[in-house]
């Protein structure tokens, strides 16, 4: 652990050196300076916290932030001073578990949820904070909390749910998946950072062990704010949603959802990148759209400031160039995202170079088969890395389609598109699978793929089944908004391996897809 610690020191000091710099924009209020505090939460546990706040006197609107996985307090810094210096106090905590805060790791249990309303008590009583006015924001985890939280304590009138989840169980067992590389990096970091409680433990070694499903499911569900939909509807706070299309930590497809079931104020923000990259250069305080959209939409919902912010409930970055310079699209709501859906149903696949149609017209009867020998080049690369790169260079993981081995794998394309295609939304692909083993997984990866067989990922899913004969399996991609240049195809790859994943393949089980096959890309 401390050796950990050292290695993240520098990017905290950074961070401070930032927070600390002296105020420089126009009109900026002075400000108290940080102060560290003990706040013993509602079972004794003691969390650490920081305090900035208006020197002016108050009361003023204020805001909680909640650590991510496996940082501290000192996360917020930058953002804490530039809303203190817009007259906000602003309280930042270590969720329990982590660094120096008391207890342990809960992983967004009732326990961590009771402390977002002991820190809000002890906000009310030691500083200027207008309890009718009280936000509260974070990254990742802080954001899962903070979302729970609003169910439960009606004082909590906005949230910024940065990088966050609505659904555990679809983050971490989607259509029956383990998705290994993330919940291997957050036990690790767990483990390096932290005090892992030994639920914590328990449920980390059957997930890996592949049991106790259903502990699992009854475990997510608890910690999942889905499950709270009627007290967040209750409550009516306004939720500012923001996540990355390629987060392969937490996917957009549960946060879509979820806007979708919300009543009262929302926003929804998608753009490139993976888990919490979007919100990064925020946290050092640098221009940034995530935290530009958070400040705005306090303002408008603590300060009753009209930021313009309510206008544009939907907000799509468009992939394919870097977040600072991508095409900005809104809508007033999710189902105004795609204008159509274009259905291309598989083919049979020709001997000559093994790649099938993707068809408006359904085919006859026919069927293809590859196996479980193992990957193909066909991939969705590595968690946060890969991903994480698209928000910076423009560039999704990439394959030459060509070569995915049509033993392990299959592929199925569209004719050239002359005027090229505006991808938008939740592509979803329905496949006729007969086993060749009682259990087995497969991964659908849609290609954008240009004159030369270079395909650029648009989006990724897996599938997996756990009992014997032919299988419906029915597969939503996650959300993405992808501009298909003219002249360039769409690719479907179906392999039974990935990275990213633990898969049910016995090795060399045989797979055949078959009719009735199709996959619907949302179009603009």
């Amino acid at each position: 652990m401390a050796f950990t610690r050292r290695l993240l020191t520098p990017a905290l000091l950074i961070l401070t050196l930032v927070a600390a710099a002296p105020p420089t924009r126009a009109g900026a209020s002075p400000t108290t300076s940080f102060t560290a505090v003990d706040i013993a939460s509602h079972d004794g546990t003691v969390l650490k916290a920081n305090v900035i706040a208006p020197t002016a006197a108050g009361p003023h609107p204020a805001i909680v932030f909640i650590s991510s996985w496996g940082l501290n307090d000192a996360e917020y810094l930058a953002q804490a001073r530039a809303f203190a210096e817009a007259g906000y106090v602003v309280l930042s905590y270590t969720a329990r578990g982590f660094w120096s805060s008391g207890g342990r790791i809960e992983t967004a249990g009732p326990a961590d949820i009771a402390d977002v309303s002991a820190v809000i008590d002890w906000m009310d009583a030691h500083t200027a904070a207008d309890p009718s006015r009280i936000g509260v924001g974070g990254v990742s985890y802080g954001a899962g909390i903070g979302l729970i939280a609003s169910a439960h304590d009606a004082r909590i009138r906005a949230v910024a749910a940065l990088s966050g989840w609505t659904d555990l169980i679809e983050s971490l067992y989607a259509d029956q998946t383990h998705h290994q590389q993330a919940v291997w990096l957050l036990k690790l970091t767990a483990e390096l950072l932290g005090q892992p409680s030994d639920e914590f433990d328990r449920i980390v070694d059957d997930y890996f062990a592949k049991r106790n499903i259903p502990t699992l499911l009854a475990w997510g569900a608890v910690r999942s704010a889905e499950t709270y939909l009627p007290g967040i509807r209750a409550n009516r706070p306004a939720i500012l949603l923001a996540n990355a299309y390629g987060d392969s930590v937490f996917g957009p497809n549960q946060l879509v959802e979820f806007f979708g079931a919300l009543t009262g104020p929302k926003r929804l923000e998608l753009s490139p990148g993976d888990h919490a990259i979007p919100e990064l250069t925020g946290l050092a305080g640098l221009p940034n759209h995530v935290w530009t959209s958070a400040r705005q939409w306090f303002d408008e919902y603590l300060t009753g400031a009209d930021t313009g912010i309510a206008d544009d409930p939907v907000v799509l970055r468009v992939r394919g160039s870097s977040t600072t310079e991508a095409a900005t699209e809104t809508y007033r709501d999710w189902a105004d995202v795609t204008g159509s859906t274009n259905r291309y149903h598989l083919g049979d696949v020709p001997w000559y170079d093994r790649t099938g149609p993707l068809s408006p017209i359904a085919p006859t009867q026919w069927s293809e088969s590859f196996h479980a020998y193992g990957d193909t080049v066909a991939g969705a690369g590595v968690v946060l890395l890969s991903n994480g790169l698209e928000a910076l260079t423009g560039n999704p993981p990439s394959a030459w389609v060509p070569a995915v081995d049509r033993g392990r794998g299959a592929v199925w394309e569209t004719a050239p598109l002359p005027q090229g295609a505006a991808v938008r939304g939740i592509t979803r692909l329905h496949l006729t699978v007969r086993p060749g083993a009682a259990t087995g997984t497969v991964i659908a990866y849609l290609y954008d793929v240009d004159a030369l067989g270079v395909g650029k990922l648009v989006a990724h899913a897996p599938a997996t089944w756990t009992s014997g004969g032919t299988q419906a399996i029915d597969v939503a991609l996650p959300a993405t908004a992808w501009d298909v240049p003219a002249g360039h195809r769409l690719s479907l790859v179906v392999d039974t391996e990935d990275g990213l994943y633990l898969d049910e393949n016995a090795f060399g089980a045989a797979i055949t897809v078959t009719v009735p096959s199709w996959i619907d890309v949302p179009m603009r």
